[in-house]
C-alpha cells in the first residue's frame, strides 16, 4: 500500500459565505475546528504550517467540507476535522478530531502526531 496524498479536512465550508459563517460562529462560540486552530492564525495559514506541508514527501492538501471529492467525503462524513491518507487502496483517516485537539493549536505537535501516523506507510 503506497501513500499518494495527505488530506486535512476542516470542519467548515470554504468560500466567502462558508468562511464568514465560520468566523461568526467562532465569535459566538458555536463553531470550532481544531484543524483551523492548528493551521491558521487570524486570517492566513501559519508559516510553520506552510513549511510542514511543503516538506511533506507526498502532496499535502487542506480542504473544506464543500471542497472534498466524493471518495474523500464518504470517509470523512461526520468525522471532521480530520487528516486522511489517500493510498493506492483508498482513503483512511489517520488523525481524528481528538488527535487534532490534543495538538493545542501547535503545528509542531501536529507534525509529531502526523509523523507517527505516517510511519506505517513507509
Amino acid at each position: 500500500m503506497s501513500l499518494k496524498t495527505i488530506w486535512g479536512v476542516y470542519h467548515a465550508d470554504g468560500g466567502i459565505v462558508g468562511e464568514l459563517q465560520y468566523v461568526l460562529g467562532k465569535i459566538r462560540g458555536t463553531a470550532h475546528c481544531a484543524l483551523c486552530d492548528i493551521t491558521h492564525s487570524f486570517v492566513s495559514e501559519k508559516k510553520s504550517m506552510k513549511e510542514c506541508r511543503s516538506n511533506s514527501s507526498v502532496p499535502f492538501n487542506l480542504v473544506h467540507l464543500n471542497e472534498q471529492t466524493d471518495g474523500l467525503q464518504s470517509v470523512t462524513d461526520g468525522m471532521t476535522p480530520c487528516v486522511v491518507a489517500e493510498t493506492s487502496e483508498g482513503f483512511e483517516i489517520i488523525l481524528y478530531s481528538d488527535d487534532l485537539e490534543n495538538c493545542n493549536k501547535k503545528v509542531q505537535e501536529f507534525q509529531d502526531k502526523l509523523d507517527i501516523a505516517l510511519r506505517r506507510f513507509n
